[in-house]
């Protein structure tokens, strides 16, 4: 390459010049390649620091993504309270050990010593170890399959607690069995006598497997008549991500994604159909033994509530992301409270931050300590409402909650769900919600959505994102491909949208109200959707610096240009990002203005693509990495190079800056790739 540099301007009109006499006959679908020119300027003059939240993600108790999902609890129904307050109620999932007629029978009562979980599992035994009704050789009794199979995995241990108290002496097997109860994975009994369990007891065992079974169940049995009364059955791994109960691999797929914040927990999960069963904080905190738990009337299943409050923000921190509460704002889809009388709503919220970040001899502040994080967590932000704005009564109680929040605690940025971008705010904001679920090719178009947008006021909190509808399927390449076009756009116009998130999060392949979704899982298994490894393409955007980028002709591709730094060894990069949209391949010139003469290192430069043989191709538990980001050395780095992009493909190119000594130091640069 020659050492001259020339000016950007004259790149462009020279490009600009050059593009008229190309044929226009290379359009989308033509057999021949289409070619192209990105001009990028990487003088930090014409740059743009992008905010340091642009890109998190958005949990919604959705699909069981936390009831059986990112919650390790393996119980289904643990407190026998999923089927409401009033006796007899539903059990299931939990199922009888033998005969009904003669070896014992089940019923349900209101004798819990917990004042909000009074529904307790009466288990009276008919049979004995001898006379004329011998109980079978493996007792009787009851078993609780999970949120569909346990999982569980042969060398680790699983701590088992139960409540547990009878009219006579106990002798009761805790065990962990396959499917139909026949094999054996772990198993321990507790014996006790009358005196020890006359009244409620907390029984504590801990089962280390001797064999691994993904559709495994729980099981407690005894051989010995009476009377035995059962509630708030737990049981969980006993190895979880930073011991903070989250289900370890699920996590990690988070974490890989380094999050800038986690907006929880919803999403409808916060409104509810109506709002005696909306998502109440305060009911969710505490020892989890305490928690009422609720029926989430949305989504259509009982929660235990074991992921509560608390653990949103545990997790969180965990993660070392910014907390964004979602709170009920008085609203539900069928019921809403009157602005004049929706002031213990704005005093729960209070409440609810001074939990969070309160001191820890505070109200609210010592039973955060309590649970055992005395220093406050860092809420920033907070959302009123989820899809509200459209309520009769929404705006009157923004007013309240708004003016009540910002006088206790004037830092907080607070989220009004009023979209600013198709009227003018009537009330103050410091972030609006955004949300859009669409087609593909909508999808695609609105790359440009922000464009064109006021520069004051507000600032978009695009909160949900998706492609939706009949081509995306349950997560494909085409979807990821029109959002990582919809997020480069985003990028681009990162001045006035402050944070983005993909919705749902999670989704339980046994239980899919909802899809497409960013990951999917089962009791053992887990994959990515195309989606998910799209937004790894962003993962070094949050905090980097956004660069001036023109690219001709602007049909099928939509592009951008940051420059970002490795904090793991202080490497910069320069990233360049580009969605093919079209069915054609691409030549594709970029020519990058703005840097000093042989400043790219050919060592530790990368090419990365998403792209796969089908635009509806999917990951699957068969095929977990089908559609999954391919990164090769990136042989001809430099600021002026030929690259080819491949019909529908979303293509990451990150050209390492640095002195020679920097290229000789690092030899490891490839391994430590952002990818």
């Amino acid at each position: 390459m020659g050492s001259c540099k020339v000016p950007y301007s004259v790149l462009l009109l020279c490009f600009y010049v050059g593009s008229l006499l190309v044929p226009q006959c290379l359009s989308i679908g033509d057999d021949a390649n289409q070619t192209a020119v990105l001009l990028v300027n990487a003088s930090e003059a014409l740059g743009r620091p992008i905010p340091e939240t642009l890109f998190g993600i958005f949990f919604e108790e959705i699909n069981h993504a936390g009831a059986g999902g990112l919650w390790a609890e393996l119980v289904s129904n643990r407190g026998f309270e999923a089927g409401g307050p009033d006796i007899p109620s539903n059990i299931d999932p939990w199922s009888i050990i033998g005969d009904e007629d003669s070896s014992l029978t089940l019923s349900t009562d209101r004798s819990s010593c917990f004042e909000h979980n009074k529904v307790a599992l009466r288990m009276e035994v008919l049979c004995d170890t001898e006379g004329t009704n011998i109980c079978p050789a493996g007792g009787v009794g009851i078993y609780n399959p999970g949120f569909w199979g346990m999982n569980i995995e042969k060398g680790k241990k699983y701590k088992v607690v139960l409540y547990v108290r009878s009219s006579g002496a106990i002798n009761v097997s805790v065990s962990l069995t396959g499917p139909n109860g026949l094999e054996t994975l772990a198993t321990h009994d507790i014996i006790a006598s009358f005196c020890d369990v006359a009244t409620w007891t907390k029984m504590e065992v801990v089962l280390e497997a001797n064999a691994s079974n993904p559709n495994s169940r729980l099981q407690l049995t005894t051989t010995i008549k009476g009377v035995i009364w059962f509630d708030q059955v737990s049981a969980m791994p006993m190895e979880t991500y930073k011991g903070h109960g989250f289900r370890s691999e699920l996590v990690d797929m988070l974490a890989d994604l380094k999050p800038k914040f986690i907006r929880f927990p919803g999403g409808c999960f916060v409104e509810g159909e109506w709002l005696r069963n909306a998502f109440r904080w305060k009911a969710t905190i505490g020892p989890w033994e305490e928690r009422p738990g609720h029926f989430g009337d949305v989504w259509m299943y009982w929660t235990d509530d074991g992921l509560g409050y608390f653990e949103f923000l545990q997790l969180s921190e965990d993660l070392g992301a910014l907390p964004v509460w979602v709170f009920n704002s008085g609203i539900s889809h069928n019921d809403q409270v009157n602005t004049s009388n929706v002031m213990p709503f704005v005093q729960e919220a209070l409440d609810g931050i001074e939990f969070a970040r309160g001191y820890p001899n505070s109200t609210w502040g010592s039973i955060r300590a309590a649970m055992g994080h005395p220093e406050p967590f860092d809420l920033r932000h907070v959302a009123l409402g989820n899809e509200d704005c459209g309520k009769k009564n929404y705006r009157g109680n923004y007013v309240k909650f708004y003016n009540a929040i910002k006088r206790a605690y004037p830092d907080i940025k607070i989220i009004t769900n009023c979209n600013r971008f198709s009227q003018k705010l009537d009330h103050p904001a410091d972030f609006y919600d955004y949300h859009v679920y669409t087609s593909a090719k909508d999808m695609f178009s609105l790359a440009h959505r922000f464009d064109h947008a006021s520069r004051n006021g507000a600032k978009a909190f695009v909160s949900e994102y998706a492609v939706t509808r009949n081509n995306a399927g349950k997560g494909n390449l085409l979807a990821a491909l029109a959002e990582a076009a919809f997020l480069i756009g985003i990028e681009q116009n990162s001045d006035i949208v402050s944070m983005a998130c993909y919705a749902p999060l999670f989704v339980n392949d046994n239980d899919r109200r909802w899809s497409p979704d960013a990951i999917v899982f089962n009791s053992s298994q887990l994959y990515g959707t195309p989606s998910y490894w799209a937004q790894h393409f962003f993962r070094e955007s949050s905090s980097a610096t956004i660069l001036h980028s023109t690219l001709q002709p602007n049909t099928s591709l939509v592009a951008s240009a940051i420059m970002w730094n490795n904090t793991d060894d202080g490497t910069s990069y320069l990233r360049i990002k580009i969605v093919n949209f079209g069915n054609n391949t691409v030549n594709l010139k970029i020519r990058v203005d703005g840097l000093e003469p042989n400043s790219i290192q050919l060592s530790g430069s990368n090419k990365t693509e998403l792209t796969s043989g089908n635009l509806m191709d999917e990951n699957s538990f068969k095929e977990p990495k089908k559609v999954n980001p391919n990164q090769n050395p990136l042989e001809n780095a430099s600021k002026d190079m030929d690259v080819v992009l491949l019909p529908y493909s979303l293509t990451a190119f990150d050209l390492l800056k640095g002195s020679s000594n920097i290229r000789t130091a690092r030899t490891d640069s490839f391994s430590r790739s952002s990818f």
